[in-house]
């Protein structure tokens, strides 16, 4: 699908019809925005002023292909994530962002190499597949053994030693449609990619392949993270397409003898310097206050890393933008922060823990659930009263993003980066989006920028900025009882 010219539907409404319908609209709600408990004061104007800035123009289409068309993927530890890295600092400098810079990471480094998957029996067919990040690999002339097919680890459990022992198992747990990006569905599936080898392994299998964690595939293999643990035997792991975990599935059950050779050049070869990318708008009255947003800038090695998450990023460093040219500094810092190593060790978002645990994190908002149509924003506090109040506070807050529909504030999970800074008391925020097509390209060769529709990308921009803003002006912090 050919790339749609940037903000297509919103340019073509007139600057001033659009202001004047937000703020018609603003003032509406502005009643219902307002109770004893909040701690906000009358941000209707900035919010209209962002909002139609915003939808007037606005560079994070632009800033999405010069990431993912120019740079591509990029896997922790490789060239493409440092050129990614050097791209951010000129981009945020060239926008007059103050204080860019790059806080250096060391992260792990793991490589694909070359990779397949061939059914041998009953007939000769190539299987797609894709190796799991962090999975050793097999020997040069690969593991070739017969499968055993289970739905899930009880099934495994529940299989003697002998039926499992030098076989390849084959997980083939089905992940059921949801529209929240991050639910129950994903919850219940990706654990079998996690933790999928270290299990066949302790029932004596040679190699372990996983059903891809979507519910929806055309012969699309999704890549991610697993883990070993403190296992004592490592063996392979891949995940293959929900066709071809179906078709072994049905081999089984009709009692056909099923062998697959299994063919992995992947290895972890150390770790490779790599950095955290920061800017900010420093704060007018409280500049050592902070409230971060931002998304992690590395991604898997297959695709362009789009929707995961570079449209994260680009949505984070354009919210910022949108504020500069307003030229609207809030009372404390927005700071913009481009994560490291989510993917494959959070090495990132450790590491910026560690370096900023001492400065007075006021809120952090992490989006990566893909550049989808925001809803609205999730909050995480380890006080549960703080946290119920937080989620109150901050629907109050989203009234003012009623023209774009982003208005859901709730308690949910908030970004596997931003989450960290719980421990240091920190309310800890989400990005909502409608997350019904995520998982569809999720990890996959198919997370390229046509998947990504600019006018919802400018719209994420848009809920961080006037999220980030409020935030960081507001008389009181987030989650907190008035005096």
């Amino acid at each position: 699908m050919e790339p749609l010219p940037m903000q297509q539907s919103c340019n073509s409404l007139p600057l001033l019809a659009i202001s004047f319908t937000v703020c018609f609209v603003l003032t509406l709600n502005y009643a219902a925005a307002q109770s004893k408990e909040s701690k906000t004061k009358d941000y209707g104007d900035v919010a209209a002023r962002i909002l139609a800035s915003g939808q007037a123009g606005n560079d994070s289409w632009i800033k999405l292909q010069e990431l993912c068309d120019d740079i591509g993927n990029r896997l922790s530890g490789s060239e493409s994530l440092e050129k990614a890295i050097e791209w951010a600092q000129k981009s945020m400098k060239a926008d007059g962002q103050e204080n860019v810079r790059a806080e250096k990471v060391m992260v792990t480094k793991w490589v694909r190499g070359k990779e397949s998957c061939e059914l041998v029996e009953p007939r000769p067919l190539n299987i797609a597949m894709l190796g799991l990040g962090g999975s050793v690999g097999t020997p040069p002339e690969g593991i070739t053994a017969e499968i055993v097919v289970v739905a899930n680890k009880e099934e495994l459990d529940a299989l003697p030693l002998e039926a499992v022992e030098g076989k390849i198992v084959v997980f083939n747990c089905v992940m059921p449609k949801f529209t929240d990006a991050i639910g129950s569905g994903y919850g219940a599936t990706v654990q079998y990619r996690s933790n999928g080898a270290k299990w066949a392994a302790e029932k004596g299998a040679v190699a372990a392949l996983v059903r891809s964690i979507t519910a929806t595939s055309l012969q699309t293999p999704h890549t991610g993270a697993m883990r070993y643990g403190t296992a004592e035997t490592k063996i392979p792991v891949a995940a293959i397409t929900i066709e071809a975990a179906e078709l072994l599935k049905r081999f089984q059950a009709r009692g056909k003898k099923t062998v697959v050779r299994l063919k992995m050049e992947a290895a972890t070869v150390g770790e490779a310097p790599s950095a955290n990318v920061l800017a900010e708008i420093v704060g007018s009255e409280s500049p050592g206050e902070i409230v971060v947003i931002g998304g992690h800038i590395d991604s898997w090695d297959v695709g362009q890393g789009a929707h995961d998450d570079g449209a994260g990023c680009v949505a984070a460093m354009e919210a910022l933008n949108i504020l500069r040219k307003l030229d609207l500094r809030p009372r404390r810092t927005i700071r913009v922060v481009l994560w490291t190593n989510e993917e494959n060790g959070v090495a990132g978002g450790r590491d910026y823990v560690g370096r900023h645990q001492n400065e007075v994190h006021v809120a952090g908002i992490e989006s990566d659930s893909g550049g989808f149509a925001p809803s609205g924003l999730d909050v995480e506090l380890q006080d549960d009263r703080k946290e119920d109040l937080a989620a109150e506070q901050l629907s109050e807050i989203l009234q003012y993003l009623r023209p774009i529909n982003a208005t859901v504030g709730k308690k949910g999970y908030s970004g596997v980066d931003v989450s960290l800074l719980k421990i240091l008391g920190t309310p800890c925020l989400g990005l909502r989006v409608d997350g019904s097509r995520y998982f569809d390209t999720h990890h996959t060769w198919a997370d390229t920028v046509d998947k990504v529709d600019p006018d919802e990308l400018t719209n994420c921009s848009i809920t961080l900025a006037v999220a980030a803003y409020i935030l960081a002006d507001m008389p009181g912090r987030l989650g907190e009882i008035e005096d």
